[in-house]
C-alpha cells in the first residue's frame, strides 16, 4: 500500500495534521493525483543537487500535463481549471529555485511518515500530551471569542463617537445661531427656550462624552488583560510547540489563528486611537468647564500607544527556524559557509505595511563571553517583508542565501577548543526592523532559537544532541550559557523525543519495549539518575560501560544505518532492533527452530545482527548470533538479500539457510520477499550477451559453526561465489572439505 493510501485511512485528528502542511507551496491535489510517482522519486537527494532537482521539477510538470490530458477527455471543468492554475503556480514559484520544491516535497513526505508513526503508537507520550492539552484548546477558543467581542465593542463605540459628532455639530450650529440674534431679541420667549434646549444638549453632550470615555477605558482595559493573561500566553505556547517541532515533535500549528487575533487587536487599537483624535478635535471645537476629554484623553492615548507598541513587538516572530536545506531534519545546526534559510513573520497583517518593512539579519549581536569564536553573516542580509511570497498571504520575509562565516581570532582560541566545547556553544541570530505607521515609530527585534555552529559535518551528531537537550529542557529562547551548567532532563520525556528522532528521520517511531531497552541502557550504573531524571553527561559525554563511545553516538550511528541501508525493513516494522542479548534469548527459547530476530549491535557502532534458535540432537536449545553487519558490508549486498541467501555449514551437514521464521512466527519470505533485489538463480549458464563465456557472480554470505560449540565463530566475509560454482563445489567436494577450506587463513581474504 502506498504511503498516501495509508495517510487517507488515518483518523480525522491525524488527517487534520496532514491538512496543515499542504498549501500552495505544494498543493494536496498534486500529492493525490501523482502519489505513486512522487513516492518513487528521491526528493531528499534532489534537495542537495540542483541538476537532479531541475529534472524532477520538469518531470513533475510533465506528469501534471498528462493528468490535464486525462481530465480534459473526462470534461471535468473544475479539475482542469485547478490543475492549470497549480501548474502555472509551481512553474512560476520554483523555476528559478528547483531545489526548494525538492525540500518542500521531502519535508511533506517525512511529515506524513511521522504522522503515520504517531498514529501507530498505542499511547501518546507525556510531552505530546502536554502540547495538545484541552486547557490550551479552550484558551485558544476564548482568545478568539474575546478578540471578536472587543472588535464589536470598538465598532459600537465608533457609532457613539459619530453620534457625539452629529450632536456637537447641531449644538455648535444652534449656539452660533443664537449668538447672531440682536441683543433686544435675546429676552424673547423663543430665545429663552432655545437657551434651555442648548443647556440640555450640552448636558447630553457631556454625558455622552463621559460615556464614550468610560467605554473606551473599558475596552483598553480588556485589551490589556487579554494580551497579558491570554494572547501572549498563547504566543508563548506556540513558541514552545515550535521548539518541540524542531526536535522531531508534532508539527506546530496555530500561527494563522494568532495572526488573526493580533491583526484584529491592532485594527481595534488603531480605531480607538482615531476615536481619541476625533474626541480631541471635538473638544477643541466645543469645550466647557468640567469637559472630561482634556482630563482623560492624554492618559488613554498613552495607554493605547503602549498597547500598540507592545502588540507589535510581540508580533514579530521567527516562523521557520534557521535550517540548512541539506539537512532538513536537523534545524538549528549551521555549518560555516553553507547556506541556510530562515523565515520571519509579522503577525499584524496590514496592507499599508506591504514592502514597507526592511528586516536586517545579524549573528551574535549581543556577544556573550561563552566562546572566543565570532561569526558574521554573508549573503543578502536585508530584505523587505511582503505578502506575495507566502501562500497564505501573510506579511513575511524568507532569507534563503545567508551563510555564516567564522572570523579569525587573534587570540587563537579556536584551536584550543575540543569537539564537545564547539558543539555546546550556542549562538543567536537576530532580526531587527523599524515600522513607521500613523505617526508612530516602532523598533522591532526578535531572535532565532539558539543555534550551534559547526565547521565540519563530523560535528553534526553532537551538535544535534545539544539542540535536542536545550529545546527539551528549557522554554528560554535566549539562554546562550545553558551548557555552562546544563540541567537534567526527565527520562520519560527524553525517551519520547528519541522516538521522534526515528519517526521524523526514518519514518517509524519506537514502541514501549524498544524504549524500555534504551531506558535500561541509559540508566545502567547511573548515579545521577534520580527521580526519573537523566544528566547531559550520561546522554552525550560519558562512554557507555565497557565501550569506547557514548550513548548518543551509538544511537546516531543506528539512525544513519537505517536511513542508508535498511529503511524499508525498518518502516515495515520487521526490525525489533532494540533488544538486549538476554531478552532475545527469552523471546526465542520457546519458538520453532529457525525462528530469528533482528537487533542492533550493542558493541559495534552502526551494526545490525540476527540471532536464530535451533536444537541439538539431544533437544538442547541453542542460540546463534551472527557477527554484526555494518554499512560497509551492507553497501555490497542488501540486507534482505543477506537474509534470503545466508548459509551455514555445520559439521558434516550440507550448507543450508537456518533462517525460517521472523519472530514470532512470520515466514521469512513473506516478511522480506518484496524487498529482495532479485530472485536467486539456481545455476547460471554462460550468456551470449555482455562478456561472453563468463558466468555472472553473486555474493553469498556463509558462516561455519563447529560441532563442539553452540556459538558461531566470527563469520567469513561475503564470498564472491556464483551459484554455479557453489553447485559444482557441492557435487565434487564433501562438506568437510568445504569447511576446511573456509577455516583456512586464506579464506578470510
Amino acid at each position: 500500500m502506498s504511503q498516501w493510501n495509508q495517510v487517507q485511512q488515518l483518523e480525522i485528528k491525524f488527517l487534520e495534521q496532514v491538512d496543515q502542511f499542504y498549501d500552495d507551496t505544494f498543493p494536496m491535489e498534486v500529492r493525490h493525483l501523482l502519489a505513486q510517482w512522487i513516492e518513487g522519486q528521491d526528493w531528499e537527494a534532489a534537495s542537495n543537487n540542483e541538476t537532479m532537482a531541475t529534472i524532477l521539477l520538469q518531470n513533475l510538470l510533465l506528469q501534471l500535463d498528462e493528468q490535464l490530458g486525462r481530465v480534459a477527455q473526462e470534461k471535468n471543468l473544475l479539475l482542469i481549471h485547478n490543475l492549470k492554475r497549480i501548474r502555472k503556480l509551481l512553474q512560476g514559484k520554483y523555476h528559478g529555485n528547483p531545489m526548494h520544491i525538492a525540500v518542500v516535497i521531502s519535508n511533506c513526505l517525512r511529515e506524513e511518515r511521522r504522522i503515520l508513526a504517531a498514529a501507530s503508537m498505542p499511547v501518546q507520550g507525556p510531552l505530546e500530551k502536554s502540547l495538545q492539552s484541552s486547557v490550551v484548546s479552550e484558551r485558544q477558543r476564548n482568545v478568539e471569542h474575546r478578540v471578536a467581542a472587543i472588535k464589536n465593542s470598538v465598532q459600537m463605540t465608533e457609532q457613539d463617537v459619530k453620534y457625539l459628532e452629529d450632536l456637537q455639530d447641531e449644538f455648535d450650529y444652534r449656539y452660533k445661531t443664537i449668538q447672531t440674534i440682536d441683543q433686544d431679541d435675546k429676552n424673547s420667549i423663543l430665545v429663552k427656550q432655545e437657551v434651555l434646549t442648548l443647556q440640555d444638549m450640552l448636558n447630553t453632550l457631556d454625558f455622552k462624552r463621559k460615556e464614550v470615555l468610560s467605554k473606551t477605558t473599558q475596552i483598553i482595559s480588556e485589551i490589556d488583560t487579554l494580551m497579558k493573561n491570554m494572547l501572549l500566553e498563547e504566543l508563548l505556547d506556540w513558541k514552545r510547540r515550535q521548539q518541540i517541532a524542531c526536535i522531531g515533535g508534532p508539527l506546530h500549528s496555530g500561527l494563522d489563528q494568532l495572526q488573526n487575533c493580533f491583526t484584529l487587536l491592532a485594527e481595534s487599537l488603531f480605531q480607538v486611537r482615531r476615536q481619541m483624535e476625533k474626541l480631541d478635535e471635538q473638544s477643541i471645537k466645543v469645550s466647557y468647564e468640567g469637559d472630561p476629554i482634556p482630563l482623560q484623553r492624554p492618559h488613554l492615548q498613552e495607554q493605547v500607544n503602549f498597547l500598540i507598541y507592545n502588540l507589535f513587538r510581540n508580533s514579530f516572530v521567527v516562523e521557520r527556524q534557521p535550517c540548512m536545506p541539506t539537512h532538513p531534519q536537523r534545524p538549528l545546526v549551521l555549518k560555516t559557509l553553507i547556506q541556510f534559510t530562515v523565515k520571519l513573520r509579522l503577525l499584524i497583517k496590514l496592507p499599508e505595511l506591504n514592502y514597507q518593512i526592511k528586516v536586517k539579519a545579524t549573528i551574535d549581536k549581543n556577544v556573550s563571553t561563552v566562546s572566543n569564536r565570532r561569526f558574521i553573516l554573508c549573503g543578502t542580509h536585508v530584505k523587505a517583508m511582503n505578502m506575495e511570497e507566502s501562500s497564505n498571504g501573510s506579511l513575511s520575509v524568507e532569507f534563503r542565501h545567508l551563510q555564516p562565516k567564522e572570523m579569525k581570532s587573534s587570540a587563537g582560541g579556536k584551536g584550543n577548543e575540543g569537539p564537545h566545547m564547539v558543539t555546546e556553544e550556542l549562538h543567536s541570530i537576530s532580526f531587527e526592523t523599524q515600522i513607521c505607521l500613523y505617526g508612530l515609530t516602532i523598533d522591532l527585534e526578535t531572535n532565532s532559537l539558539p543555534v550551534v555552529m559547526i565547521s565540519n559535518v563530523s560535528q553534526l551528531p553532537n551538535a544535534w544532541a545539544s539542540i535536542i537537550w536545550y529545546n527539551l529542557s528549557t522554554n528560554d529562547s535566549q539562554n546562550l550559557v545553558f551548557f555552562n551548567n546544563p540541567p537534567t532532563a526527565a527520562l520519560n520525556q527524553l525517551l519520547e523525543v528519541l522516538s521522534w528522532q526515528f519517526s521524523s528521520y526514518v519514518g517509524r517511531g519506537l514502541n514501549s519495549d524498544q524504549l524500555n531497552m534504551l531506558a535500561e541502557k541509559l540508566t545502567v550504573q547511573q548515579t545521577s539518575c534520580n527521580d526519573g531524571q537523566l544528566s547531559w553527561a550520561k546522554f552525550c559525554k560519558e562512554h557507555l560501560p565497557g565501550k569506547a563511545f557514548t550513548f548518543w553516538v551509538w544511537l546516531e550511528a543506528i539512525l544513519d544505518l537505517i536511513k542508508k541501508h535498511i529503511l524499508p525493513l525498518w518502516i515495515d516494522g520487521y526490525i525489533m532492533g532494540f533488544v538486549s542479548k538476554e531478552k532475545e534469548r527469552v523471546l526465542l527459547k520457546d519458538k520453532m527452530p529457525g525462528t530469528f530476530l533482528l537487533r542492533f549491535s550493542e558493541s559495534n557502532l552502526g551494526g545490525i545482527t540476527f540471532t536464530w534458535v535451533d536444537q541439538s540432537e539431544n533437544g538442547e536449545v541453542r542460540f546463534h548470533s551472527i557477527e554484526p553487519y555494518n554499512k560497509g558490508r551492507l553497501a555490497a549486498l542488501p540486507f534482505a538479500d543477506i537474509l534470503r541467501d545466508y548459509k551455514v555449514i555445520m559439521a558434516e551437514n550440507v550448507p543450508e539457510n537456518p533462517l525460517k521464521y521472523l519472530y514470532p512466527d512470520i515466514p521469512k519470505d513473506k516478511a522480506f520477499g518484496k524487498h529482495y533485489s532479485s530472485q536467486p538463480n539456481e545455476v547460471s549458464r554462460p550468456t551470449e550477451r555482455g562478456d561472453k563465456g563468463y558466468v555472472p557472480s553473486v555474493f553469498i554470505p556463509i558462516s561455519t559453526i563447529r560441532s563442539d560449540s553452540t556459538e558461531p565463530r566470527s563469520p567469513s566475509d561475503l564470498l564472491p561465489m556464483s551459484p554455479s560454482v557453489y553447485a559444482v563445489l557441492r557435487e565434487h567436494l564433501s562438506p568437510t572439505v568445504i569447511e576446511t577450506a573456509m577455516s583456512s587463513p586464506c579464506s578470510a581474504d
